[in-house]
């Protein structure tokens, strides 16, 4: 009996094959580039600078970056481990290149990379230089892959709120030149947004987008701060804004952006398993959310594995799927026109895909 759908409508879950989530298009928004190094580039640079290396790469992972605590500081200790080693232009070009050249393997067709430029001058490497190499890496992964790739400038939420201004300051300065917009990151609890309003206020004053970690180590307070004391246009994170049914449904009715990340949160202790995850009740309640890689390097994770556990975990069906991806592209701090255009194409190779799926008879 003829059921009325085509096979592409029936796929589900575990049976979406690899392949097809490998050729999906995406984006990552959400992606640390000082947490987001290849393992082999984090042991050749460490091996240089004298680290005490383990012979095997699970043996450095374990000595480096350890799951053996669950919680949001050990997490961003992990930063200690990685930043001393990004000191020069050679290496933050190096490691933004390969981050745009492995997202651009994955069918990432749009990379947003962030980093508090601040946390790279330890060899005098002066601010604008840093935004420089970061995005010579970026564009030469472009001219390779045409992938299309952003710098998101990062304050943190722990330094002297005049240093996030001259942060906010330094990404106007770069605004259409490759930074598309300023984040607050770092420890939530006891640390408001609201101490930056400064640099919050010259982003507004100049009309830069702002993204703001909130709901992640602290609850829907921490968000609400974000949104409505610092103007946010995003949210990173956002796992506990339903805590807040009021504030979900003034976030969902607004459109605003939430940049999830699922084995990021599992690792730092905000959901118990990723089953716990409140990604599926968000997608099904229609907020904008988009799936992002966080620190790749520190929880051993790709975007496309991150893919393949939240179709798997949450039992997605490809529409679902597609839904998710989508949202990636519509959050993007990419100019109107362009993402327009951008979008198009994606939902193009959507199509192109389920036909060449439903070709092959395939069930």
């Amino acid at each position: 009996m003829n059921s009325g759908f085509s096979p592409s409508d029936q796929l589900r879950g575990v049976d979406i094959p690899d392949s097809f989530l490998q050729a999906l298009p995406k984006t990552n928004l959400l992606c640390h580039l000082d947490g987001s190094m290849r393992l082999e580039t984090f042991m050749e640079l460490a091996s240089d600078a004298g680290y005490d290396l383990p012979s095997s790469p699970e043996d450095v992972y374990s000595h480096f970056f350890p799951c053996d605590e669950i919680c949001q500081e050990h997490f961003t200790s992990f930063f200690d481990v990685t930043v001393p080693l990004m000191q020069t232009a050679e290496v933050l070009q190096r490691v933004a290149r390969e981050a745009a050249l492995d997202a651009a393997a994955q069918s990432c067709w749009y990379l947003e990379v962030r980093l508090c430029p601040l946390r790279h001058q330890e060899l005098n490497l002066g601010l604008d230089a840093v935004v420089e190499a970061v995005q010579k890496g970026l564009q030469e992964a472009v001219k390779q892959t045409g992938i299309k790739c952003g710098i998101i400038i990062t304050g943190l939420r722990t330094i002297d709120p005049e240093s996030s201004l001259e942060l906010a300051e330094l990404a106007v300065k770069w605004k259409g030149k490759g930074v598309v917009a300023f984040d607050l990151a770092g420890t939530e609890r006891d640390n408001p947004a609201k101490r930056h309003q400064k640099a919050f206020y010259h982003l507004m004053n100049n009309n830069m987008n702002c993204t703001i970690h909130a709901g992640e180590g602290f609850g829907p307070e921490s968000i609400h701060d974000a949104l409505h004391r610092c103007g946010a246009n995003r949210i990173g994170h956002g796992t506990r804004l339903h805590e807040d049914a009021d504030l979900l449904d003034w976030v969902n009715n607004n459109r605003i952006p939430l940049e999830m990340c699922v084995s990021s949160n599992v690792l730092t202790g905000v959901v118990n398993s990723a089953s716990d995850h409140p990604l599926r009740y968000y997608l099904d309640m229609g907020l904008r959310v988009s799936l992002n890689s966080d620190n790749s390097l520190f929880t051993r994770t790709s975007l496309l594995e991150e893919l393949r556990l939240a179709v798997d975990t949450f039992d997605f069906s490809l529409l679902e799927t597609e839904t998710l991806l989508l949202n990636g592209f519509k959050s993007s701090f990419l100019p109107k026109k362009e993402k327009g255009a951008l979008t198009a194409k994606v939902l193009d190779r959507f199509y192109e895909l389920r036909t060449e799926y439903d070709q092959k008879g395939q069930k």
